[in-house]
């Protein structure tokens, strides 16, 4: 029959399919190395990492949940920092490991949708955060008297829900727009997560040229929140550094740094991760820039938190002092 498919034509079946119907594309190849020495060694680097984030981030959750004299804005909206640090790296690194370690490739189609959704709405989220954490340390240095009536539960959860609506919003507009492509050129994707840059080069349509516009449009947007944050901390070095005792501060930067080094590792991962030129085919580069990216920041946010921050310290070293405490009663008990 004339509408029979070919059962052989030499060539991989979806590009087959592909000759009748350009959007049967069911699955993905996530092929970010082509060495198969390596995957032990990128299963044990992921999983360190994926480790580490989680006991980072699960810990500061949980100092800020169970410590009341953390229930201040600042670690309300660092609470939810580490919340969504868990969920970026979450949706990309487990399904790597398992990849490696089971020696395989592939991502279904909705497998794919699923993390190009969630992995936009857990970074656009992630970088609303910390603009909004800029604009609780500007309040809180520049206009100390009225913090608390400023920064008020309410307006914080506030402030939080929006962020997290905004995500869900932009996100749904980059996915739906991107997997509306007919994707005909190939599905082997030089990642190890489904990234938007990717799916538009396997694109065969030249509406992908309204995705292009829609990151244009995104990318703006995440300029102004980086404008955002410059012109709050300007605003709070004008107000330090008139501040005339040293103690006074050292104190305020002391609250300032860690959030100044958080947004600057991951605007400078991002940068060097959509600014570089996307291969055909899988480098150790590309490894190394896309982990920087999707894995160092959610991994470092907590230590760099941890290491310059008192009360962390203190709520840390009272969580293990009770622990201990119980420990020892148990041991003598038994």
């Amino acid at each position: 029959m004339a509408n029979e498919m070919p059962k052989d034509l030499g060539i991989p079946r979806w590009t087959a399919n592909a000759m009748f119907n350009q959007t049967s594309v069911t699955e993905f190849l996530l092929d970010f190395s082509d060495s198969q020495e390596l995957q032990p060694l990128i299963f044990a680097i992921f999983l360190a990492a994926y480790l580490a984030a989680l006991i980072g981030n699960l810990l500061v959750i949980m100092l800020v949940a169970l410590d009341h004299h953390l229930h201040t804005p600042m670690y309300f909206f660092l609470m939810n920092l580490s919340i969504l640090d868990l969920g970026t790296i979450s949706v990309t690194v487990p399904k790597s490991m398992a990849n490696s370690l089971w020696n395989t490739r592939s991502i279904p189609y909705a497998g794919c949708v699923a993390q190009v959704f969630f992995f936009f709405f857990f970074a656009t989220a992630n970088f609303a955060s910390l603009t909004i954490m800029a604009y609780d340390r500007c309040i809180a240095i520049c206009k100390p008297l009225h913090y608390e009536t400023i920064m008020n539960r309410r307006a914080c959860v506030q402030m939080a829900v929006s962020a997290w609506v905004s995500a869900i919003l932009y996100s749904s507009l980059h996915t739906g727009n991107t997997f509306r492509l007919p994707f005909c050129h190939s599905n082997i994707i030089n990642k190890f997560f489904c990234d938007i840059p990717q799916l538009l080069q396997l694109s065969c349509s030249d509406s992908y040229l309204s995705e292009v516009w829609l990151l244009v449009f995104g990318t703006c947007l995440y300029f102004s929140c980086f404008l955002f944050i410059i012109v709050s901390y300007v605003q709070i070095f004008s107000v330090v550094l008139r501040i005339p005792s040293k103690q006074g501060r050292q104190k305020a930067f002391s609250t300032c740094i860690p959030h100044l080094l958080v947004v600057s590792l991951l605007i400078f991962t991002a940068a060097i991760a959509y600014t570089k030129p996307t291969s055909n085919s899988p480098s150790a580069l590309d490894l190394m820039v896309t982990v920087m990216y999707a894995v160092l920041p959610s991994m470092a946010n907590p230590i760099i938190y941890s290491i310059r921050n008192k009360e962390i310290k203190a709520a840390l070293g009272k969580f293990i002092g009770r622990k201990l405490f119980t420990w020892k009663k148990v041991s003598i008990f038994f």
